[in-house]
């Protein structure tokens, strides 16, 4: 009996801790969501700046746990200066304030990358090329690819017009497919337990993929209703499906690389939610997998 009540206080204890958690959690996904919809909404320049330090943050955020983790010495600084002028670069290109000489710093920064380690005598520098480009092309370019999907060109009048909803509406389809599989998942795995990629992530399953598509299609019914005119249904709920396919496989390398690195989260800059890299993984598949998209349907 002394033994039983001695142990209550940790458990209340316990208990609070985890309340604490989900409160902070609630919380922070609230702003991000809040921040990350208004900063979409009101202006291209909000857009703009909003993910630009995205970028930054992420990039800086990646270097540093393949620098801590992965035995490499990548140059914080320039990549992630390099690849946020990327993402301004294609704001000013695809929104037709820059000509296209402005990617030369762009190019100039990646010849330096690969020119500065013939002086730096680091032990590996493959190890940190690769690491470097990288980030360039998995996190980079995925995010200046949403340029493309925001700054819309139009034949007829001729002028380019900032499109919030199309950049938005794949963050949508992200957030309805995460919450689709993981009620799904929750609910039914137990009854069809296949999952999905057990190697790499072993909580999920096909049940909970299928739950996440199907109310991805829910989610692009409702953005037809809400915005006519901007694209047909059935282009919708192809965009909603290619979103939840390729942010799936999103998800799935994050969680390779972090199985590799042998982290839990790439950080811990959003309280209860992990770093930069673990809240937009799904994001750096699915925006060029939407743009190329809309290349394919010619819109």
């Amino acid at each position: 009996m002394k033994k039983w009540n001695n142990s209550l206080p940790s458990e209340k204890k316990q208990n609070k801790t985890t309340m604490n958690n989900l409160v902070l959690r609630t919380l922070t996904g609230v702003l991000f969501v809040a921040a990350l919809v208004g900063g979409t909404v009101y202006s291209p320049v909000t857009f703009t700046a909003l993910f630009g330090l995205i970028t930054a943050l992420t990039l800086w955020e990646f270097t540093g746990i393949v620098n801590n983790h992965a035995g490499a010495n990548v140059n914080r600084l320039i990549t992630t200066a390099a690849g946020t002028y990327l993402f301004f670069a294609f704001a000013g290109f695809c929104g037709d304030f820059t000509p296209s000489r402005a990617f030369v710093p762009y190019l100039l920064s990646l010849m330096y990358l690969l020119i500065e380690e013939l002086y730096l005598q680091h032990k590996d520098p493959l190890r940190n090329w690769a690491f470097a480009f990288a980030a360039q092309v998995y996190i980079a370019l995925g995010f200046a690819m949403l340029n493309v999907l925001a700054f819309r060109y139009d034949a007829v009048t001729g002028q380019t017009a900032f499109e919030w909803i199309f950049p938005l509406s794949v963050f949508i389809f992200l957030w309805t497919s995460d919450t689709g599989a993981y009620c799904c998942g929750s609910l039914l795995s137990r009854y069809f337990p296949a999952k999905l990629f057990e190697r790499v992530s072993p909580k999920k399953s096909w049940v909970g993929s299928i739950g996440g598509g199907l109310l991805c299609i829910a989610a692009a019914v409702v953005i037809n209703a809400l915005c006519p005119g901007k694209m047909e249904l059935v282009y919708w709920i192809g965009l909603a499906l290619t979103v939840c396919v390729f942010g799936t496989w999103g998800d799935l390398v994050e969680s390779l690389l972090k199985r590799q690195l042998g982290i839990k989260d790439s950080g811990n800059i959003l309280p209860g939610h992990g770093g930069m890299l673990d809240r937009f993984d799904s994001a750096l598949l699915a925006i060029p997998a939407a743009v190329l998209y809309f290349f394919c349907i010619g819109c």
